[in-house]
């Protein structure tokens, strides 16, 4: 199914019935009075989270969504039928805008939570209601509302603990597809990444998180390079990011450090609030590097970056340094030392 975390939608109420002016006729009854019935209410628009649904797929061609209109109402004091509801289910994680003031109208953030987005009409009164000791045979009657109109955005964030940030083909792909169920597409050439990938990673059977992996981002994102900063709202609820970089990129006037400052300055351009989130650096691809060198490149990157945020060398690609790194994400987590009397995955079992 193809990913779509973006659409733009158009929601009506259903209007409601008009009122009748009607009055009782029936042999031997020569003054029946009114008995005009209520127009029914028309129908509302509703949207559910459901977390069985993970794009938006189904809001980018059907773009229109109407609820029922209410019926007239009748003489014999018969009140018209409202109109039936309509409920869009959305992904988890929706955050729902007017599209004209850009107003935040809801934010889908758990399972079955249920919001009205476009109410219905009032029905019109029939002209039962107007009768009085003093008008005896009215004729009033009132025309039902029209339904609440409106466009909307829709906006996928997804849920993820703990997001991966760095340039294409740092590694994050292959991070994630070792840590966890995910299974990406992963190629040895820029951008195999086009959408979020999620994955859970459960160290101990009684606790689990979940880990995200998106596009790639490169200097200039801000005004389009690459797939430019589309993505980075799928990081705006994880509490913590990983900034994957590559010790050893494959150009050789590449410069690591230089790129992962680019990457945070097109993090802090894009949103301030996801710059200041906890950021760790995880330097990628040690095997490529004889381990006599390791430690005094990667003290050396440190350096230059001036982070004090936490540290770790990886390979993603033989599993070296990975199990130490989830451990600690999981310790930041759940904010206590996480013991591992019984790892799930044997890959990441304590050695003994």
């Amino acid at each position: 199914m193809k990913f779509i975390d973006e659409a733009r939608i158009e929601v009506l109420g259903g209007r409601g019935g008009n009122g009748c002016a009607s009055f009782r006729r029936e042999k031997f009854i020569p003054k029946g009075g009114p008995d005009g019935g209520d127009g029914g209410r028309g129908g509302s628009v509703w949207v559910i989270a459901d977390r069985n649904i993970n794009t938006l797929i189904d809001y980018r061609f059907a773009r229109r969504h109407a609820a029922g209109n209410g019926t007239h109402g009748s003489g014999a004091d018969c009140y018209g039928a409202a109109g039936a509801d309509i409920e869009l289910r959305m992904p988890v994680g929706t955050v729902i805008a007017d599209d004209e003031s850009g107003y935040i109208v809801a934010d889908l953030a758990s399972h079955g939570q249920r919001f009205l987005l476009a109410k219905g009409g009032e029905g019109g009164l029939g002209n039962l209601h107007f009768k009085s000791s003093t008008n005896r045979a009215p004729r009033q009657k009132t025309p039902g509302q029209p339904g609440e109109q409106k466009w909307v955005r829709l906006e996928l964030k997804v849920l993820a603990d703990v997001g991966l940030l760095g340039l294409p083909n740092a590694g994050k792909s292959t991070l994630i597809s070792v840590v966890s169920n995910a299974r990406p597409k992963i190629a040895d050439y820029p951008f195999t990444t086009l959408h979020p990938n999620l994955g859970v990673v459960r160290l101990q059977a009684e606790r689990g998180f979940v880990i995200a992996d998106i596009p790639g981002l490169i200097e200039g994102a801000a005004e389009g390079a690459g797939l430019g900063h589309q993505f980075l709202r799928h990081l705006a609820r994880t509490r913590l990011l990983l900034h994957v970089i590559d010790i050893c990129p494959p150009e050789s006037d590449a410069d690591p450090v230089r790129d992962a400052r680019a990457i945070v300055a097109e993090l802090k351009s894009y949103d301030p609030a996801l710059h200041r989130k906890p950021r760790w650096l995880v330097f990628n691809k040690i095997d490529l590097l004889p381990e006599s060198e390791r430690a005094k490149v990667i003290d050396a990157m440190r350096r230059r970056l001036r982070s004090k945020a936490p540290a770790f060398a990886i390979s993603a690609a033989t599993g070296e340094g990975c199990r130490e790194l989830m451990w600690a994400v999981q310790g930041f987590l759940f904010t206590e030392n996480i013991q591992a009397e019984q790892p799930v995955d044997p890959r990441f079992a304590p050695e003994p």
